[in-house]
């Protein structure tokens, strides 16, 4: 029998994100994606709630244990709030996970020890690739061995705070296997792209990257001679990337319900039409429906399982709910919906 009541721990860890995100980041997500600009204190306090240092060992500076399951519930009150925000606040983390999940000792003990402090590293992870037919299991990214070091090649999109960046964890193929290698900003053949141009998540300053021969010591192979469990770490991001998807939806469903109550049409609140109430019935299914889908499969990554059928399955159920949620808070509002004053075209752009 599963059990998904929170312990005394993760509910004060929620509250305390839920608090964040009402009284600072919703106070400012609009005037940042209108300026394209995250305030800096901003994600400053985000990072200084302290969910990336609680989830790493005490040996590596640490204050804690990973959970994902713990680290579910705290995306999700993050991305309520703001999803540009949150994925500014969690960049770190697309290094540090993977450096636990799979990295040698002496990598965790270079590297981890770097995210326990108060001050925000400027590190982050280069993935996506821009081609059709992306696929991060067989990336047009390559990684070859000579003379004891690495060659990479490739071209990469998406690397979210590349250009304050000190640290990349850049994903290549190795003989057909998807491996990680860091990369110190400032290394010859590594060239950083203007800012991209994107429909949601603006206020998220995203680059571009290109690697023409760049050159790393073999020991910057993430794992070592073993390498990475890619699965592993895809289904960990899979993972947050899904409770930022609840979060989103969430903020949608939430706003969409409150303003068909407020909202009056030939005498009574809109909501009590049956169209737009089978509606929200539907957005709340799905949003419940995801959060389940996203515990559960948490829930087995820390039980040590193999989840990659289970993050799969997810992950296309939420990609389709996180969008239709969205698009139906929009609908909900009717013409006013589609006017900029109110957040739910900037939430349907996001998602």
């Amino acid at each position: 029998m599963l059990d998904f009541t929170l312990d005394e721990e993760q509910q004060m860890l929620a509250d305390t994100i839920g608090r964040f995100s009402q009284e600072r980041m919703r106070k400012v997500f609009r005037d940042a994606d209108e300026a394209e600009e995250l305030p800096a204190d901003v994600v400053r306090e985000g990072w200084e709630i302290g969910l990336l240092p609680t989830s790493l060992p005490e040996k590596y500076g640490g204050f804690g244990e990973h959970s994902a399951v713990t680290g579910a519930v705290a995306v999700e009150e993050f991305a309520w709030g703001d999803l540009a925000g949150t994925m500014a606040i969690m960049a770190p983390s697309t290094v540090a996970i993977p450096v636990m999940l799979c990295g040698t000792e002496a990598q965790k003990e270079t590297y981890l020890p770097l995210f326990t402090d108060m001050e925000m590293p400027a590190a982050t992870a280069a993935l996506t690739e821009p081609r059709v037919q992306y696929d991060p299991r067989h990336l047009a990214t390559t990684a070859t061995r000579q003379n004891g070091h690495y060659v990479l090649e490739g071209t990469k999109t998406m690397v979210a705070l590349a250009g304050v960046s000190e640290t990349f964890l850049v994903y290549a193929a190795e003989e057909g296997n998807t491996q990680a290698f860091f990369v110190p900003a400032g290394t010859a053949g590594l060239q950083i792209s203007d800012r991209e141009k994107l429909m949601g998540v603006r206020a998220l300053p995203t680059f571009g990257l290109k690697l023409e021969k760049v050159t790393v010591p073999a020991e910057n192979k993430l794992g070592g001679e073993t390498g990475i469990d890619f699965d592993l770490i895809l289904n960990h991001s899979r993972v947050a990337l899904g409770a930022a998807a609840v979060g989103l939806a969430r903020a949608g469903f939430e706003y969409a319900r409150e303003y068909a109550k407020n909202r009056r049409q030939f005498g009574e609140p809109i909501a009590h039409r049956q169209s737009i109430a089978f509606m929200l019935a539907n957005m709340a299914i799905d949003v419940d429906a995801a959060r389940l889908m996203v515990w559960e499969t948490a829930w087995l990554l820390d039980k040590g399982q193999d989840v990659t059928r289970e993050a799969t399955v997810m992950k296309h159920f939420i990609d389709d709910m996180v969008l239709n949620v969205a698009d139906r808070a929009v609908q909900t509002l009717g013409g006013y919906g589609y006017i900029r004053e109110y957040p739910v075209e900037l939430w349907l752009r996001n998602a």
